[in-house]
């Protein structure tokens, strides 16, 4: 089995690039969740997500991926990356919620506050 090392070591090496890569990205999302519950934008943007998807579909083509696997990493990737962006937005606005809610002296329950 030891002929097997140099090969597994080198997937090991792909698959933390990959992993810091995809780390990368979705911290990337993180920050576009940020501006876009700032400058009040639509969390979904489909003429976004169809070009990033031909995008993939083509570059994967060019490095010889079968296209129903580019084409499903691509889905399970959005998919979750979206899920990321819409909890983030939430959050916030449930968060700016509570804060004018409590400054207009409401407790946490929304009862007022006994001072």
């Amino acid at each position: 089995m030891s002929g097997l090392e140099p090969f597994r070591e080198r997937l090991d090496r792909v698959d933390e690039q990959i992993t810091q890569l995809l780390g990368e990205r979705f911290e990337i999302c993180r920050e576009v969740a940020h501006y876009k519950r700032e400058h009040d934008v639509p969390m979904m943007q489909p003429e976004r997500v169809s070009k990033v998807r031909a995008r993939y579909l083509a570059r994967g083509a060019e490095v010889n991926l079968p296209a129903e696997f580019i084409a499903e990493l691509f889905e399970v990737m959005i998919a979750a990356t979206c899920k990321l962006e819409d909890e983030l937005i939430d959050a916030a606005a449930a968060a700016q919620e509570r804060s004018r809610h409590a400054s207009r002296g409401h407790g946490p329950r929304g009862h007022e506050s006994r001072t």
